[in-house]
C-alpha cells in the first residue's frame, strides 16, 4: 500500500484537473460562490500536492508535467468563461492563450528541431505573471460572488496582467532563441 501512496500527488493533481468542468459551469451559470470554492480548493490541493511530493521525494515526470498542465488548465477554464461573459476583454483571453501557445510551440520546436530540452522551470517574470493571472481570477471571483466588492480594482489588474503576459511572452521567445543560438554554437564546435 505505501508504495502506491508516491502516486498521491499525481491523483491530487488528475482530480484538481477534474474539477475544472464543474469550476466551468458553476461560473457559466453565474453561480460564483460555488466557483470561488472549486478554486479555492483547487488552489489548496495544487499546495498539498507539491508539498508531499517534495516533503516524500514523490516527484517525477508525470508530476512535473501534469502540475503545470492543471495549472493552465484551470487558466483556460476561468478566462474562457470570464471572457464569454465580458468579464475580461477578448484582447485579454488572446494574450494569455497566446502567450501560452507560442511557449509550447517554441518548446516543441526546440525539442524536435534543436535538441532535448532540460528540466523546464518558469522564469522569475513568468512566476510573477501566473500570480498576477490567478489573483484576477480570484478578484474577479470574489466581487462577482458579492461577498466583497472588489470592482475598483478589475481594471488595474486587467491592464497589469496584459502587460505582464507580454513581458513575460517576449521573455521566453528571446530565451528560445538565445538557447538555440547557443544550441548550434555548440553543435559547430563540436561537429
Amino acid at each position: 500500500m505505501t508504495a502506491y501512496l508516491k502516486y498521491l500527488p499525481n491523483f491530487i493533481t488528475i482530480l484538481r484537473m477534474a474539477a475544472m468542468l464543474p469550476l466551468m459551469w458553476l461560473m457559466w451559470h453565474k453561480e460564483y460562490k460555488g466557483a470561488l470554492l472549486v478554486a479555492l480548493l483547487a488552489g489548496a490541493s495544487d499546495g498539498l500536492d507539491g508539498f508531499l511530493a517534495k516533503k516524500y521525494n514523490w516527484q517525477g515526470w508525470l508530476g512535473g508535467v501534469l502540475d503545470p498542465l492543471a495549472d493552465k488548465l484551470m487558466m483556460l477554464c476561468c478566462y474562457t468563461v470570464f471572457a464569454l461573459q465580458s468579464l475580461i476583454p477578448w484582447w485579454l483571453f488572446v494574450l494569455v492563450v497566446g502567450r501560452d501557445l507560442v511557449i509550447i510551440a517554441g518548446a516543441t520546436y526546440y525539442h524536435f528541431c534543436v535538441g532535448k530540452l532540460a528540466k523546464a522551470t518558469p522564469t522569475l517574470i513568468s512566476k510573477f505573471n501566473t500570480a498576477l493571472q490567478i489573483l484576477l481570477i480570484l478578484v474577479l471571483l470574489v466581487s462577482m460572488s458579492g461577498w466583497l466588492d472588489l470592482s475598483v480594482m478589475h481594471q488595474p489588474l486587467i491592464w497589469l496582467v496584459g502587460l505582464f503576459t507580454v513581458m513575460s511572452g517576449v521573455h521566453y521567445v528571446w530565451m528560445g532563441f538565445a538557447m538555440k543560438r547557443q544550441a548550434r554554437a555548440q553543435q559547430s564546435m563540436n561537429p
